[in-house]
């Protein structure tokens, strides 16, 4: 079941309307959330890099057009590393939630944890697509720069 679960995030579709939240053990929910707050670690750091990439072309530019694609696209990636610090909050007490869950499962109720589950699973998907947009605009306006400025010697330093 759980196999399912990573091939429907991998599309990064929209999760069918079943009973998986609802009916998984919470160990397999408590796995779950430790591989998103990997996956949110990776797209932070890989964040960090393209807006790194975006500064460093930045200062080379000369045409108007240029400069204001690669100052929205730059924004569009700021936004995204802010989302990503507030998911990984989420997602850091989500787990918390659920290691309390599993040490005394009768002192929370579990649908509405579940429900939030649910959200938050929902939330992290959208990023997800989101964060593969701006990256394809971040490597189209590159390689669009690289040939309009004729910033190739900058590779080669």
């Amino acid at each position: 079941m759980l196999n399912l679960y990573f091939k429907i995030m991998e599309n990064y579709r929209t999760r069918p309307k079943g009973t998986f939240i609802q009916k998984t053990d919470w160990n397999e929910l408590y796995v779950l959330t430790k591989h998103w707050k990997s996956d949110l670690t990776f797209f932070k750091q890989d964040l960090h890099f393209l807006h790194k990439l975006l500064s460093k072309y930045f200062i080379w530019i000369t045409k108007k057009e240029n400069l204001a694609a690669v100052e929205s696209i730059g924004k569009g990636v700021l936004k995204d590393k802010k989302t990503s610090d507030r998911l990984l909050q989420r997602v850091d007490e989500h787990i918390s939630h659920i290691a309390q869950t599993i040490q005394d499962p009768f002192k929370h109720d579990s649908s509405i944890f579940r429900d939030e589950h649910q959200v938050l699973e929902d939330d992290i998907a959208d990023f997800y697509k989101t964060v593969r947009e701006n990256r394809k605009q971040v490597f189209a306006i590159t390689e669009h720069i690289l040939d309009s400025e004729n910033l190739e010697h900058l590779l080669e330093e």
